[in-house]
């Protein structure tokens, strides 16, 4: 049985049941490498610009700046990195809104039925600044994270209920999130390019009011053992969070974030690498760098947001690049899964997985015009690994 076999086999239903580290650090040897992907090559652009793999289809889910179709809620401009949640009639896809308050900043969502037809649309969040990306909890609410000096993350509720800033989780350019159940913290990555990677440890899991922030420590080489230590200061004032605790590891441009099975990825895309942190050994390490790739070229650059499958599959979005989002197997392959044709003013986001992993929602932010007010959320459906 090699190594991907071995992953999927451990997948019950639609959830992943826990791998025993050694089992899933063995599975991810680092840094991937460039080559053909599962589902085979590219096919021509479809009807809405995309290229897919034979098998898989894309259909248009909302606009910026029009109604979603099927309800009377005009979309946000610029959206940004979402999630999806089961709501036991179907699910919900909520993304990011980024730009200012002003401008309406936020987040919103859209309701499906167990068909996937939309029924309903709405804000969960409003007033807030440069939402980018965020994160999913295990008790089903979405982590929105501002992408500004000092910025917060908001607890919002799509299943319904009013959003709550979370404080304690630290004032800095927030990126994404990750919760981590096991060890009953919050993963936090920052948009710096001497950016740190954080934890949150709440007082009480479940309950985000109160904890703990804390702050990667370990060397300057791509791989090693690591440590966590306190921030003292998490409102981030007068000193930065970034710059409050000797010997913190720098991240050149934190972006997504994604947990499973007592490993964390994130993304840096001021060098176009990801990061993968295997929790219970205690050490990091490359997960991909664009300069190691053999044989190039790097398919995948402008590393962002991350994302993952049951059976163990890595989706990461470019920012620019080719609009590609790329798949990375257990084994350790990178190929190209979808390219968006014709926006080359733009970034993919917010790419986020059904509860059955039969459907795939991502945005690209800025659509064909390059701008905020033209961003599109889409659909891809077809035959996922699950």
């Amino acid at each position: 049985m090699d190594r991907r076999t071995m992953l999927r086999a451990t997948v019950v239903g639609t959830a992943a049941v826990a791998l025993p580290f050694t089992a899933w650090s063995a599975a991810y040897g680092a840094p991937a490498q460039n080559a053909v992907g599962p589902y085979g090559p590219l096919l021509p652009p479809d009807a809405n610009g995309i290229q897919l793999p034979a098998g898989f289809t894309s259909t248009v889910v909302a606009r910026s700046r029009q109604t979603v179709p099927g309800t009377s809620y005009v979309w946000h401009d610029a959206p940004d990195g979402g999630a999806v949640f089961a709501n036991g009639t179907g699910w919900i896809y909520v993304s990011n809104s980024e730009v200012t308050a002003f401008a309406g900043g936020g987040a919103s969502r859209i309701l499906f039925s167990s068909s996937g037809a939309v029924v309903g649309a709405s804000r969960i969040l409003s007033g807030t600044n440069v939402n980018c990306a965020g994160g999913k909890t295990p008790w089903n609410t979405w982590l929105s994270c501002e992408e500004v000096s000092r910025g917060r993350v908001y607890e919002t509720y799509p299943l319904g209920g009013a959003a709550v800033a979370r404080l304690a989780m630290g004032r800095f350019k927030h990126e994404a999130a990750a919760a981590d159940p096991v060890r009953k913290v919050i993963y936090l990555t920052e948009d710096e390019s001497d950016g740190k990677f954080y934890r949150f440890v709440p007082t009480t899991w479940g309950d985000l009011s109160a904890g703990t922030l804390e702050v990667m420590r370990a060397g300057t080489a791509t791989s090693g053992t690591f440590t966590w230590a306190r921030v003292p200061d998490p409102d981030g004032s007068p000193l930065a969070t970034r710059r409050q605790v000797s010997g913190a590891k720098t991240f050149n441009g934190g972006e997504g974030c994604h947990y499973a099975d007592d490993t964390v990825w994130f993304t840096t895309k001021g060098d176009n690498r990801i990061w993968q942190v295997n929790l219970t050994a205690g050490t990091y390490e490359l997960a991909y760098d664009d300069d190691l790739v053999n044989p190039g070229p790097a398919p995948l650059t402008g590393v962002d947001n991350i994302t993952g499958t049951a059976g163990g599959d890595l989706y990461v979005a470019e920012d620019g690049g080719t609009m590609d989002i790329c798949l990375i197997t257990p084994d350790d392959k990178v190929s190209v899964f979808l390219r968006v044709t014709g926006h080359n003013g733009s970034e993919i986001t917010g790419p986020a997985f059904t509860p059955a992993g039969d459907r795939l929602y991502f945005s690209s932010q800025r659509g064909t015009s390059g701008l905020s007010s033209g961003g599109i959320t889409y659909c891809v459906t077809g035959p996922f690994r699950r």
